[in-house]
């Protein structure tokens, strides 16, 4: 599960200067806050959402913000799925995706608080079969580290056990790490992984002998009187106030989608909630972990934790935005902590996560050093929007309103990614070679196996190659020859975004012995991680 697309990403670099390392995060928290030189015009940010919604064409926008432990605007934009009468208001509920990770992050340090598990303990303490593909790395991953994107693993490494729906078990995914390739040195360098969290869900379960599930509702949703707050997409009830997802089939045509559960990584991904649930989420963490904010309310967790939540952990690289407008947001410094992100923006230390999901997207941002916090919620999958929206939301606090014309900077942002988008194509397209495959299609069918993932079949109907992932009923489509022994997999299931290319290794007696895959487009979320994908053939079907 990933933030889709490039938009939370604009100024990762990649030929990067360092982010500042941990200790100086505290620098970042004792700078001066900007002090507020106007009320804001809420009518104006109204309007300015609306505007938003339409030129990104999301249908429907939620968005709340907190100052100073109230609630100072929420409200809803738009539809709750396009062409229908229901509209979005704060009770709406989408799905939250990433922004799981938080919660998952704060239950761990709930149970280092009781002295059930320390921080540092390391995951084998609590989970003797852990494995990684390292065995020192197997040997020395403490539980921090499972929050951290540290681990070695690649950009959403082992995400294709259970995205789009798969049929394992958490558990079972969590067991197939020791197959999933590493692609860098451990606590070396970020890379966003999802499927660690869903590890960390699996301790959290172990040590405190309740289901994850029953663990949220008890510690979490209660407490702070969340409502409006799911589990995951299987626990929505008739009559719930719920957005639907949408998303531009073909990159093009905007349609709605069905709802995704992550029943089998609900540490990573799968909250649907509410701006105004939230709203409580954001209080009891800018204020130390009391519930809601409230000076007199329970305290969920420490304040120790609260700042253990957000000590880096992770250096981020930070390059300059190849869209100049974007400069008035770009970070001294980044780093991941615990969970959440963390980086300043205009004197202020920022802690922001996002959150991606087939047909919504969304952002919860919190500035401590001013007791503000911003809640974007959408329902289409493009992250400029929430993007705009949220510094917009922070300039009126900070400053009434003045300030960057976030609209046309993100604008611009999206315009050139769709265009970077229609370019790899047409590189793609020029260097495009005629000729046949070696083997008719009938020599490529058969069984195949990856090592981490399990067996993907290739069978041959009708004149046509189609293919099936075993464990993934939404990754079945048809393969089109593209040149030499690279083939396209078109998915059935056109909302996915995803097609990919699909090359065979043949030996020199013409026997396919290997496969590779990777996306396509640039646009195609990276949790279709088929780059690390390493198929052999099971049996592969003889044929003229």
């Amino acid at each position: 599960m990933s933030i889709k697309y490039f938009a939370a990403v604009l100024f990762l670099a990649t030929a990067p200067v360092f982010a500042a390392p941990p200790q100086q995060d505290a620098a970042i928290a004792a700078a001066k806050p900007h002090v507020a030189r106007a009320e804001p015009d809420w009518a104006e940010f109204d309007a300015y959402v609306d505007a938003v919604r339409k030129r990104f064409d999301v249908p429907g926008i939620a968005v709340a913000i907190v100052k100073d432990g109230k609630v100072v605007h929420e409200r809803g934009y738009g539809e709750r799925e396009m062409g229908k009468p229901g509209k979005v208001d704060e009770h709406t509920m989408f799905a939250i995706a990433s922004n799981t990770k938080a919660f998952t992050a704060a239950a761990l340090q709930m149970l280092a608080d009781e002295k059930k598990l320390s921080m540092d303990d390391r995951v084998i303490d609590h989970l003797p079969w852990f494995r990684m593909s390292d065995p020192y790395i197997t040997h020395d991953m403490r539980i921090r580290d499972l929050l951290a994107h540290r681990s070695g693993l690649g950009l959403g490494a082992g995400d294709l056990l259970y995205w789009p729906t798969t049929t394992y078990s958490t558990k079972e995914v969590a067991q197939r790490l020791k197959d999933v390739p590493l692609t860098g040195s451990f606590r070396a360098r970020y890379a966003y992984d999802n499927i660690l969290f869903g590890v960390a869900s699996l301790v959290i379960e172990e040590v405190s002998g309740m289901s994850f599930k029953q663990f949220l509702a008890t510690r979490f949703f209660a407490p702070l009187g969340m409502t409006e707050t799911r589990y995951n997409a299987d626990d929505l009830k008739a009559g719930d106030n719920v957005a639907t997802g949408h998303a531009k089939f073909n990159f093009t045509e905007l349609k709605p989608v069905g709802t995704l559960t992550w029943f089998n990584a609900p540490g990573a991904g799968g909250l649907y909630s509410s701006v105004h649930d939230l709203t409580r989420w954001m209080n009891t963490m800018l204020y130390g972990g009391k519930a809601g904010g409230d000076a007199k309310g329970k305290q969920l967790f420490s304040d120790r934790a609260a700042r253990d939540l957000w000590n880096v952990l992770t250096p981020i690289p930070v390059g300059k935005s190849s869209i100049p407008e974007l400069a008035p947001a770009a970070p001294n410094m980044m780093g991941y902590a615990q969970g959440w992100n963390v980086g300043d923006y205009q004197g202020n230390r920022l802690i922001w996560h996002t959150g991606g999901w087939p047909g919504q997207v969304s952002r919860l941002t919190l500035l401590p050093n001013s007791h503000m916090g911003v809640v974007v919620l959408t329902n289409q999958e493009v992250g400029v929007a929430f993007n705009a929206v949220t510094y917009k939301a922070i300039d009126m606090l900070l400053n009434g309103g003045s300030g960057n014309d976030w609209l046309a900077a993100y604008g611009k942002a999206y315009d050139k990614a769709q265009a970077d988008s229609d370019s790899s194509w047409q590189k793609h397209v020029a260097a495009r070679k005629a000729g046949k495959p070696q083997l008719p299609l009938s020599g490529y069918a058969g069984t195949w196996r990856d090592p981490w993932y399990g067996d993907i079949a290739l069978t041959l109907a009708n004149g046509a190659l189609n293919i099936q992932f075993s464990k993934t009923p939404q990754l079945k489509g048809k393969l089109e020859h593209w040149q030499g022994e690279t083939f396209i997999i078109r998915w059935d299931d056109r909302s996915l975004n995803a097609d990919a290319f699909m090359t065979f290794q043949l030996n020199p007696d013409g026997k396919p012995v290997g496969a590779r895959m990777e996306a396509i487009s640039p646009l195609t979320d990276f949790s279709f991680d088929f780059q690390d994908l390493r198929l052999e053939p099971v049996q592969v079907v003889k044929g003229a």
